[in-house]
């Protein structure tokens, strides 16, 4: 467990992780023994350790809930711009320690419960993760909202309160198996129910015209119940709010079409209302078009739409009106993003609200639902790109499809206009396309329906804008932005990386918490030979951690000392997993061939879900793990090379290995990732990147050198000129000896003896069917692996002499916590680290301090401030609300302290 700070440790304290004060600690150890009292009622050695984690969550919201009644009365009071983030997805991972760092509570709540007799890492480990999302999309949106709290804007995120997440991933005999993610059985201590706030969802019925307009009758209601879950900024009191939506049945449902003999059955009928926010689908770029999934995309905008006219129309504070009636302020007033294609229906559905409901003029509607939204587009594959079947969007929202009919009617006589004789343009450009089955292409109608379309990197931007929606950006391109992404440092640093954020800290500063670009102040350390011991020794304490864990956990000891190669994100044919699959093997075969020869050894770490639908990707796993089963069971390959397949890849695992990582691997195919996060993650924690020029790791390689990045393979261009000439795969296997043992092995049953035809679906595919050409870019890719083994090579050979001993967590001078420093104390103990330890690593660790140095582009602060600015047009606010513990001015507010805030 933890222990108590010495004195030079408490006046070693910066902010960045909060003060710890006697009076702190008492106050969070009353709270958590009052929440542990009113859990249980038995005496309180029978309390369980998830007694304690909910004891600790509950203390810690009590922080919380003052800030969150206080930023809301200031929103409601000061009426700002207020930002509404849409997405079907937000994978928020876990919620404690995020909080206590936000709240400035982390030492003091660290203290608390060692003086308790409790360790906080443990109870931190019971959290469940709140996966509301595959993958980049959804994780992003999390980022967002801790950035939009954190520079003070008055921002919302909606979605969907998901009853089960993104699915657990178990390998058994290598084959991944798909299990419920049933993250609220145990309860969720951050969320609070709102049903003074449910709402009504229409679907199906019919449309009535008349003289006053058209009228949507005769429909199904579904009740949309929403869940608030607090957000807080870093350390200014702002605590904005996450509400997600969850479906439930209108106590009618259906009971009208059932006589009395039917009653069992009509009840049991309401679960085909509430399966709408029963699951995740579990798909990442790629397009599902079920009829529940586009229920869940209209149940999410027509709830949220309604609660933002809501708050909308309720008076201005201290206005003697009680509502609002007039819409030309609206997009003065709010701003909508749709992140992705998915809440796309939200453009219809506030055109059915303004023309059908409030009566305006077609055009006026039109006018304000154009500058109030905003479209983020994630991805240029064509199977990910939204297009609904005409016929189920008739069946499910009738008016909806007339309403989309008569945008892309108006939208094509102003292209007939300005280009009378060009049908093949109006084609390309309709919202409707007819080759086929009649479908709506969402895309289309984001743009058309939007002020601001952005990419999310520079080159995706550059694609969207020149090849895939070339002649939209023709028409309007004061419309197409790029916002390249970005990360949150307040969990992707000081949470998962304590003793790098507190070693920068005690360099530059404390403030680049808060603005990411003074980690350029680093690069004047990076001849620094005290720095760059103290770099690489964090980087160490990391690496013997983690190797700890995979050791418990897969059973395979794991040389600290070896290069930790990390490749973890969605199994996908563009991430080209497979082209590492093939290095692995061409690694294995030097080996057998010359086992005398110097080979640095590595630790390749993959890990990743694959849509359970997704059959070449579920194999990409299973051929993984059998080669991981040869490679780590051969003796004459020994410690040299180790392959580990990680299972259920989520947040709160992401928060352990990327701290640990030394190569990071972002190898997609130039052109095909829109620009990636973790990426980012990665750089910022000191791990260094071999990568295609794709995506952000373009600019990454802007920010600090193309030289501190091991680029390789073809770029966008290149990728074009092999399609024009035709990808032959069978030529590079012809002409590379090592990529033919490689297929020659997988396709002979070399890693599948019991099988040998196992992977014949890969080998066909990687010769025939292979849109991201891995053999393409396989001998430049390995020609790189050799630099980078060369430059850990030779850095190794600087530093202390051999047997440089570090503390190993549970068995040396005590483990190391968070924030670095020591905890737990053991027995004596150390690992020997011979000459080529990383802790030796100079050059290698100066080209990381590089990267560190210039990772300040990607902070999602920054992302956030240029939406704010380009699209949103809001200013971030320095302002800091005064906590709970101290009183508003009656003169400031005009209301009693205490008064409840407005949703």
């Amino acid at each position: 467990m933890s222990r108590p700070l010495s004195d030079q440790e408490r006046r070693k304290q910066i902010s960045i992780r909060g003060i710890v004060g006697a009076e702190n600690v008492a106050e969070l150890k009353r709270g958590f023994n009052r929440h542990l009292h009113f859990t249980l009622v038995k005496d309180r050695n029978v309390a369980t350790p998830r007694d304690y984690f909910f004891a600790l969550a509950h203390t810690v919201r009590d922080h919380l809930v003052g800030r969150w009644i206080r930023t809301q009365q200031h929103y409601y009071e000061r009426d700002p711009k207020r930002i509404y983030y849409l997405s079907l997805e937000f994978y928020m991972g876990r919620t404690l320690q995020n909080t206590m760092i936000n709240l400035g509570l982390q030492n003091a709540c660290d203290e608390a419960v060692y003086q308790l007799g409790l360790d906080i890492e443990e109870l931190e480990e019971i959290e469940e993760d709140a996966g509301l999302g595959n993958g980049g999309l959804g994780r992003l949106a999390a980022c967002f909202l801790d950035s939009m709290a954190t520079l003070g804007l008055a921002a919302y995120g909606y979605g969907i309160r998901y009853e089960y997440g993104i699915f657990n991933q178990k390998i058994r005999d290598g084959w991944q198996v798909e299990e419920a993610d049933d993250w609220l059985r145990h309860g969720n201590p951050w969320e609070k129910a709102r049903p003074e706030y449910m709402l009504p969802v229409h679907f199906y019925g019919r449309v009535e015209h008349s003289g006053t307009g058209a009228k949507w009758v005769d429909t199904q209601v579904v009740l949309a119940l929403p869940y608030d879950t607090p957000v807080p900024g870093y350390m200014n009191n702002t605590v904005n709010t996450m509400r997600l939506w969850s479906a439930r049945a209108p106590n009618d449902f259906n009971l009208r079409d059932f006589n009395v003999g039917d009653y069992i059955q009509a009840v049991l009928d309401r679960n085909l209302a509430e399966n709408i926010s029963r699951v995740l689908y579990p798909n990442d770029n790629f397009f599902e078009g079920k009829e529940l999934r586009l229920k869940q995309e209209y149940f999410v905008v027509a709830a949220t739409l309604q609660d933002i006219l809501r708050r909308f129309k309720a008076s201005k504070f201290g206005s003697t009106d009680s509502v609002r009636t007039v819409f030309d302020s609206f997009p003065d007033q709010v701003a909508i993003q749709l992140n992705d294609t998915h809440p796309a229906m939200a453009i219809p559905e506030l055109m059915r609200i303004f023309v059908d409901i409030e009566k305006l003029p077609w055009n006026k509607a039109w006018d304000i639902t154009k500058r109030t939204f905003a479209y983020t587009n994630h991805t240029v594959l064509p199977e990910a790109l939204e297009r609904w079947p005409v016929d189920l969007v008739e069946k499910l929202l009738p008016r909806h499809l007339q309403i989309i009919y008569e945008i892309n009617q108006r939208h094509l006589d102003h292209i007939a206009s300005l280009f009378p004789a060009d049908v093949d343009r109006l084609r390309r450009m309709s919202l409707i396309e007819e080759g086929g089955t009649k479908r709506i292409n969402m895309a289309h109608l984001c743009i058309v329906g939007s002020h601001a379309v952005n990419g999310v990197a520079k080159i995706h931007s550059e694609i969207v804008r020149t090849q895939v929606f070339k002649d939209f950006a023709e028409l309007e391109p004061e419309k197409f932005q790029n916002k390249t992404n970005g990360i949150t440092p307040r969990r992707w640093l000081l949470l998962c990386n304590p003793g790098l954020a507190e070693l920068i800290a005690e360099k530059i500063g404390e403030d680049y918490v808060r603005d990411l670009s003074q980690l350029a102040k680093l690069h004047d350390f990076v001849d620094d030979d005290l720095f760059i011991r103290e770099v690489a020794k964090v980087k160490q304490e990391n690496k013997v951690k983690f190797a700890l864990y995979l050791e418990k956990e897969y059973k395979v000891k794991i040389n600290p000392s070896s290069m930790f190669d990390v490749h973890v994100k969605r199994i996908h044919e563009y991430k080209r997993q497979l082209m590492n699959c093939l290095h692995i093997i061409t690694m294995y075969n030097r080996i057998k061939r010359d086992p005398t020869k110097l080979f640095v050894p590595r630790t390749v770490i993959i890990g990743g879900k694959a849509a359970p639908g997704y059959h070449m990707a579920k194999m990409i796993i299973k051929l993984i793990n059998a080669v991981a089963q040869v490679v780590n069971n051969d003796p004459v390959v020994g410690s040299k090379l180790k392959v580990i397949f990680l299972e259920n890849y989520r947040v709160s695992l992401a928060e352990k290995v990327i701290p640990a990582t030394d190569l990071s691997e972002q190898i997609s195919t130039a052109g095909t990732e829109a620009s990636g996060t973790g990426n980012m993650k990665f750089m910022l924690n000191g791990a260094l990147t071999i990568g295609t020029m794709d995506g952000a790791n373009v600019e990454m390689a802007e920010e600090a050198g193309e030289e501190n990045l091991f680029i390789f393979g073809m770029r966008v261009e290149d990728v074009a000129e092999l399609d024009r000439e035709g990808y032959d795969a069978q030529q590079y296997y012809d002409r590379l000896p090592e990529l033919k043992q490689a297929v020659d092995q997988i396709k002979s049953g070399f890693f599948s003896s019991n099988e040998p035809d196992l992977f014949k679906d890969v080998v066909n595919m990687l010769f025939h069917h292979d849109r991201f050409k891995v053999f393409a870019d396989y001998e430049a890719y390995v020609k790189c692996q050799e630099k980078v083994s060369e430059l850990y090579l030779v850095s190794a050979s600087w530093g202390t002499s051999p047997g440089t001993c570090l503390p190993i967590p549970g068995k040396g001078s005590g483990t190391v916590g968070r924030w670095g420093r020591a905890r737990r104390p053991g027995p004596r103990g150390c690992h020997l680290h011979p000459r080529g330890s990383r802790q030796n690593s100079k050059a290698w660790t100066k080209m990381v301090i590089r990267n560190i140095a210039a990772a300040g582009k990607f902070s999602s602060d920054r992302t956030i401030k240029e939406y704010a600015r380009d699209i949103w047009h809001v200013e971030p606010s320095d302002l800091k609300i005064p906590p709970p513990n101290e009183p508003r001015e009656v003169a400031e507010d005009g209301t009693p302290n205490g008064t409840e805030a407005r949703a």
